[in-house]
């Protein structure tokens, strides 16, 4: 019953720290093993999704750390040059922020969620990965570069796709951690 009734909780954690919905479910099942193993730590005076969720973060970055070595040469393979510009406005679902996040090579994936959705400075990520603050501020920029370039593909895709239905319209996007609000004003043409 309690994994039933935390499944979509625990999955949504793992999800943003894993490369696909697979291996999401495989951290998220090692995650409940150590729930059920170590249940009598659990403190009844304390919220009980609170410890589950720092369960699922630990988890996921205890994955992250297993598979280090072949993350790095993803990461080396995936990485690119891109100048940092500006985002252009796009109106970005979850489902869609969470593909790009998903994206990212596994450093960066990592290191962004900890630092932009579980609100960890670089020193507490690097030593909760053993790499020092440096390469986490590193790994954030290159994740934000790439997000960047993904919302700009995407972009450019809507364009395309918008283009000549007769609708003209700006899209902005206000972003409040995991929370994604995007709000059509219609441009009015006066000729």
């Amino acid at each position: 019953m309690l994994y039933k009734a935390f499944y979509g909780f625990s999955m949504g954690i793992c999800l943003r720290y894993a490369g696909n919905r697979d291996q999401a479910a495989e951290v998220m099942n090692q995650g409940f093993f150590k729930v059920f193993t170590r249940i009598e730590s659990y403190d009844f005076d304390k919220p009980f999704k609170a410890w589950l969720g720092k369960i699922m973060i630990n988890t996921s970055i205890d994955y992250y750390r297993a598979n280090l070595k072949m993350a790095y040469a993803e990461d080396l393979d995936k990485a690119e040059h891109m100048t940092d510009g500006e985002l252009p406005d796009r109106n970005l679902s979850y489902n869609d922020l969470l593909a790009m996040v998903q994206q990212l090579p596994t450093a960066y994936r990592t290191v962004f969620n900890l630092f932009a959705i579980e609100g960890y400075s670089h020193e507490e990520i690097g030593e909760m990965l053993n790499i020092n603050a440096g390469t986490s501020k590193s790994n954030l920029h290159k994740a934000r570069i790439k997000l960047k370039k993904m919302v700009l593909e995407a972009d450019a895709s809507a364009d395309k796709r918008n283009y000549g239905n007769g609708m003209d319209y700006n899209s902005i996007v206000a972003i409040n951690g995991i929370d994604i609000k995007g709000v059509f004003f219609n441009n009015i043409n006066r000729g």
